[in-house]
């Protein structure tokens, strides 16, 4: 009775519901007037024409009876009026009685009512006692990449959702989500914002002020990172009181310009482990070439540690046997000292003095060129749309306007000699056609690509793409990131960077026999004990307890790790 009467005040507060029941209750008024009508002319009818008198309560009861086909015939009409008006009570009670009546109950009262009831499952706050949990503010592509991400890293998360429906569904596929409008402080405040580690605002950029500043009345202090769409938002939102705010587009054609190969051999930093930095090194036209990890010698002369390699998109454990080929880009953690005198050996070594090629002028093709300008770099653009040409002229060698599945157009624009060539169109199809057509034209460039949907990883290597990153991936591990409170990492589509206790059960044991790479494929690359890190790792390393482990791989192999090693505890 409880759960039913609850039900009842969630329906009857709702502003639909309202509505609705005020419908029925304006039919019942008028089938309430036809009974009412019907039972005053009953006794017109038998006084007048046929003289016989019955109570008002008998009128009622004949009415009734005939109006809903039962027809006891205890009181019937004798004369042909009778019998008439008779017939007009049986029709006007089939239609208004059994047939409206039940069609307009059901319409504006049990459905509704079923409705709300679906509704009213969804919380409208989170558990008493919730604290440093992540709030997030909308669903989005960033948000359902983030939510797995901590679903994983087993964090506590919230989605609030304004849409009743989507509510429903989201709770029905067990998503962590609280129904409520965004722009009402009561909101967050059942969604006990005050102790919450985080929160995200990911609507467009005028929904996520209003948000900010909603949020920062009731909680000064709770850390807010926003999303802006536009580079013009960034300044808005951090005046609104957002303490970060991530132009993500920018930043994934910032990140895609660091994969790019040209001018002289570079390493190119990924992230940061403590006081080590994270590169990637294309071997490429190097005299790395044909040459095994152990013959590159590159910790002996230099003291890095080669964590992993790159081939055609798959991430590697580095082997000391493996033979490096004009594909493999070598993971590369060391000290900046370090990483510099890698750059300087291999500075002389060309890679290819003639233009990048980048496709596509769009937000984040226009941030790949201003990085690739900042280095120096010369770029050619294809685009069909002028306005993007003219706005992005100023900033390239040459630009091309035009359908880039136009070989003469390609070949105009220097797919034969390119370096590498940069894929932004915001259209996974158009750019796995694209990776296998400049694949095919040619062999020996290097492809970086944007992706859009995790299906689609695969077969964009398979078509011949060497890098590919994606605006979801690309904003969860930023704001991963900020909630863990460490430096930007970013290895590529899938990989991560994994820091972890030493399992009990590898306590003690040396990195051969842990066969942590062999069992699972994470790259072992640093361990951390007493806050002195060791990256010269070798078979013989040894796992001490209380160490923190440091590796590299997918979610995957890292769930693999877990239940391997961390459930044997």
């Amino acid at each position: 009775m409880k759960f039913v009467s609850s039900q009842l005040e969630y329906y009857l507060k709702d502003r639909e519901s309202k509505k609705n029941t005020r419908k029925l209750l304006k039919y019942l008024a008028l089938l309430g007037i036809v009974v009412l009508i019907h039972t005053i002319l009953f006794h017109v009818i038998m006084s007048v024409v046929e003289g016989r008198e019955y109570s008002w309560m008998t009128g009622l009861y004949w009415s009734l009876t005939v109006m809903s086909t039962l027809g006891f015939g205890d009181i019937t009409f004798e004369s042909d009026i009778g019998r008439f008006f008779t017939i007009i009570v049986l029709l006007s009670g089939i239609i208004l009685l059994l047939v409206v009546l039940p069609f307009a109950f059901i319409r504006f009262f049990y459905v509704p009512f079923l409705d709300s009831r679906d509704k009213n499952k969804v919380p409208r706050q989170v558990p008493v006692g919730t604290k440093d949990h992540i709030i997030i503010c909308s669903m989005g592509t960033i948000a359902n990449d983030l939510m797995r991400r901590l679903k994983q890293e087993k964090v506590d998360y919230y989605l609030i959702e304004s849409d009743p429906t989507a509510a429903l569904q989201l709770h029905d596929d067990h998503v962590p989500v609280i129904l409520g409008e965004l722009d009402h402080e009561e909101t967050f405040t059942q969604a006990n914002i005050k102790d919450a580690k985080l929160v995200l605002v990911n609507k467009s950029d005028t929904e996520n002020t209003k948000i900010i500043l909603t949020i920062r009345h009731i909680a000064p202090d709770v850390p807010i990172v926003a999303i802006a769409n536009e580079e013009e938002s960034v300044d808005v939102m951090e005046l609104s009181g957002a303490n970060h705010v991530l132009p993500i587009k920018r930043w994934l054609g910032e990140q895609l310009a660091n994969r790019i190969n040209a001018q002289h051999a570079k390493s190119h930093p990924i992230g940061r482990y403590e006081d080590l930095l994270i590169v990637e090194l294309a071997v490429h036209n190097t005299p790395l070439v044909d040459k095994t990890i152990r013959e590159a010698k590159l910790r002996s002369q230099f003291g890095v540690s080669i964590a992993a390699v790159w081939k055609r998109g798959r991430l590697h454990p580095a082997n000391s046997t493996d033979t490096l080929t004009s594909d493999s880009v070598l993971v590369i953690i060391g000290n900046e000292a370090q990483i510099q005198s890698i750059d300087e050996l291999f500075h002389d070594f060309a890679v290819n003095p003639n233009p990048v090629l980048v496709i596509g002028g769009g937000r984040v093709g226009m941030a790949a060129v201003k990085a690739l300008q900042t280095k120096g770099i010369l770029v050619n653009v294809i685009d069909k749309d002028p306005e993007v040409c003219r706005k992005i002229n100023h900033l390239c060698n040459k630009v091309f306007q035009g359908d880039a599945s136009d070989y003469n157009l390609l070949k105009e624009a220097g797919i034969l000699e390119a370096p590498s060539i940069l894929l932004t169109a915001n259209d996974d199809t158009i750019n796995i056609f694209l990776a296998s057509y400049c694949r095919n034209l040619n062999t020996k460039l290097k492809i970086v690509s944007r992706i859009s949907e995790a299906r689609n990883i695969d077969i964009i290597h398979r078509a011949g793409a060497d890098f590919v990153l994606s605006y979801p991936t690309l904003g969860s591990v930023v704001i991963q990131s900020i909630i863990k409170g460490q430096k930007l990492t970013v290895l590529g589509e899938g990989v991560d960077l994994f820091i972890s206790p030493i399992p009990n059960s590898l306590a003690g044991k040396t990195l051969a026999e842990s066969k942590i790479g062999a069992k699972t494929g994470l790259s072992v690359i640093a361990i951390n004990e007493n806050q002195n890190i060791n990256t010269q790792l070798t078979a013989k390393t040894k796992l001490s307890p209380g160490a923190e482990i440091v590796m590299i791989g997918n979610a995957e192999m890292k769930h693999e790790f877990n239940v391997l090693f961390k459930d044997e505890e």
